[in-house]
């Protein structure tokens, strides 16, 4: 997860409000810390902290960030590192041979031993992050090369897993996107400027027009000259999007490689509704990435949907809170169930995956104590057996329920009259592309091999001994 934003302009302007509004847009992708740094002329200006876009960007500090020609934004969801105020992002460094501005979406897979290798050639790390690994391992190639992009390609030979950056130097602005594509990124104009975003949403939030995604393994450069595109890395590797980008991750209006992810959800939603038929009286969908695949489920199945819950619109996304415990706090106060929709009713529950189980328990708790007299829970994803190394904070199998239950003792633990899932060949019909996606979460098959090292916490605890 994270979100990523970057706006080149050949003329000095506000561009930390572009950031702003983009980083609004694509706050479901992060909301534990967020940054801008603004490039004017070389001086960098910026503002970072933990918490939501609207509590750290205030009207006062995006004017204190001034104008610019080059502006980096981020929000952060928290896979590494246990201090959301030291790993917020943009990463800054200043150089021999300038500065680098980076923000990172995705996770490596080999960050543990880049990190010891550029430990023990003099770099002295600030953060618990991967961004900060990625940072100085472009450092490290731009005192060798001659130009950012050459410094970015070579990097890119030696980082492995799942990862899209932002990267502002001095005078320009570079996107790149892993080999496999993993994590998305988009390119889009406005007026005489270019923006590179992590979805399609971000561009709509400032008026800029979608121009296409970025290819797997392409590195995008922006500069005085314009926009120039290096493929040495593309085709390299076969395409696997993660599946969770349409699934969950994404907003439902953006587009990602060239697919609706509302189409998709939709079409999630139907094809449980074929595989898992069910009598019941309405459909329901779990709030928000529920929603779709709830409509969908109801249009194949010609059960009448309705709306179940009212969501807090001040709480944020639940499995992306930092903790098992925030999370379960968030569920009491996020949805409120709507009795005149379930009470009386058999209640066919859409939601849009089962990671934990607890979360979906108290859920199922709220529309029986609403009065629903049956609940039949539907997951748009197919069970999450084995752990996530690319970008999820789901890199324990004792994490996920379905690898340690049975569907029938999921279905008894989270207190549902039946319970179906996607099926792994469906999950792969839900855009155009059949084949490019990571499904390891569901099939224990890696496009990547997992990390050799997977003690995370071993970086604060590192961190916290020197203090």
């Amino acid at each position: 997860m994270s979100g990523i934003f970057g706006i080149y302009s050949p003329k000095p302007q506000n561009v930390a409000d572009y950031c702003y509004y983009a980083l609004f847009a694509l706050q479901h992708r992060g909301q534990e810390s967020c940054g801008i740094v603004v490039n004017n002329q070389g001086l960098l200006r910026s503002l970072k902290d933990s918490g939501l876009v609207n509590d750290v960007f205030t009207k006062e500090a995006l004017a204190n960030l001034g104008e610019g020609k080059i502006a980096v934004g981020h929000v952060r969801y928290g896979t590494t590192g246990i201090n959301p105020r030291q790993n917020a992002q943009p990463i800054s460094i200043n150089h021999v041979k300038g500065l680098l501005s980076l923000a990172h979406n995705g996770a490596l897979t080999n960050a543990f031993e880049l990190r010891e290798q550029l430990e023990l050639n003099g770099s002295i790390f600030h953060t618990s992050s991967d961004a900060e690994v990625i940072a100085y391992s472009i450092v490290r190639e731009r005192l060798k090369t001659p130009s950012i992009e050459e410094a970015v390609a070579a990097s890119m030979d030696v980082l492995k897993g799942a990862y899209s950056l932002i990267i502002m130097s001095s005078t320009k602005l570079i996107g790149a996107r892993d080999p496999f594509g993993m994590r998305p990124l988009c390119i889009g104009q406005l007026d005489d400027a270019w923006i590179l975003a992590s979805e399609s949403c971000a561009l709509d939030a400032i008026g800029a027009t979608f121009v296409r995604d970025v290819e797997p393994g392409e590195i995008v450069i922006i500069g005085k000259n314009g926009i120039s595109f290096d493929k040495r890395h593309v085709g390299l590797k076969p395409k696997k999007t993660c599946i969770f980008e349409h699934i969950y991750f994404a907003r439902p209006d953006s587009v990602i490689d060239n697919d609706s992810v509302h189409i998709a959800r939709q079409k999630a939603g139907m094809l449980l509704a074929e595989d898992h038929p069910v009598e019941a009286d309405v459909v329901i969908g779990v709030p928000d990435s529920g929603l779709d695949a709830a409509i969908g489920y109801s249009k194949q199945s010609g059960i009448p949907y309705g709306i179940g819950f009212i969501k807090n619109k001040y709480i944020g996304r639940t499995f992306i809170q930092p903790t098992q415990k925030d999370r379960e706090n968030k569920v009491r106060i996020k949805l409120n169930p709507i009795s005149a929709t379930v009470s009386g009713k058999r209640v066919v529950l859409v939601d849009d995956s089962i990671v934990r189980g607890t979360t979906c328990a108290r859920i199922v708790k709220l529309l029986r104590d609403a009065g629903a007299t049956e609940v039949h829970m539907r997951s748009s994803a197919p069970p999450f057996l084995y752990p996530c190394y690319f970008g999820t904070d789901i890199d324990s199998p004792e994490k996920l329920i379905a690898h340690n239950h049975t569907i029938e003792e999921i279905r008894d633990i989270i207190g549902v009259d039946s319970l179906g899932y996607l099926s792994k060949d469906n999950a792969l019909k839900l855009t155009q592309c059949s084949s490019g996606f990571c499904v390891g979460c569901f099939t224990g098959e890696y496009p990547i091999e997992p990390p050799k090292q997977m003690d995370h916490s071993k970086f604060e605890q590192s961190i916290m001994e020197e203090e």
